[in-house]
């Protein structure tokens, strides 16, 4: 599909809008970063010696519980790192959760959610005679 020429856009607004967006796409590869290295820490160890487990038996089980547990803690971590690096998901957990809302800001109802995520919002009422 052919596109329109458009016009370059100024030397300083280019620079700006580039800038921008390579602070964004450098916060959000920390960001991933951050979360898979915590995901790698946590899981391969477990992972390493279950294969070790199942070719020489000689793995003890409190070192294989300790080792399951440190990549259950790593799903504890998940809600800690989300919070310190997105913003979106902070404001977002901001209105559901009473200990992070600020003061004056309204919770939402359960049935405005649920008929916002329906998409069952009040509409006009449509019959068959209307249609037709």
């Amino acid at each position: 599909v052919p596109r329109a020429p458009s016009q370059p856009l100024a030397g300083s607004e280019s620079r700006r809008f580039t800038n921008k967006h390579s602070k964004k796409a450098l916060k959000a590869s920390l960001t991933l970063g951050i979360l898979l290295g915590m995901f790698f820490v946590a899981w391969l160890p477990f992972f390493v010696t279950n294969v070790a487990q199942a070719g020489c038996g000689c793995v003890p089980a409190g070192f294989f519980d300790v080792l399951t547990w440190l990549g259950y803690c790593n799903s504890t971590m998940n809600p800690i790192i989300y919070p310190l690096f997105m913003r979106d998901f902070k404001r977002a957990m901001g209105k559901f959760l009473p200990c992070c809302r600020r003061s004056g800001e309204p919770r939402p109802s359960a049935i405005s959610l649920s008929m916002r995520n329906s998409n069952s919002m009040p509409r006009a009422a449509t019959s068959l005679k209307n249609v037709l």
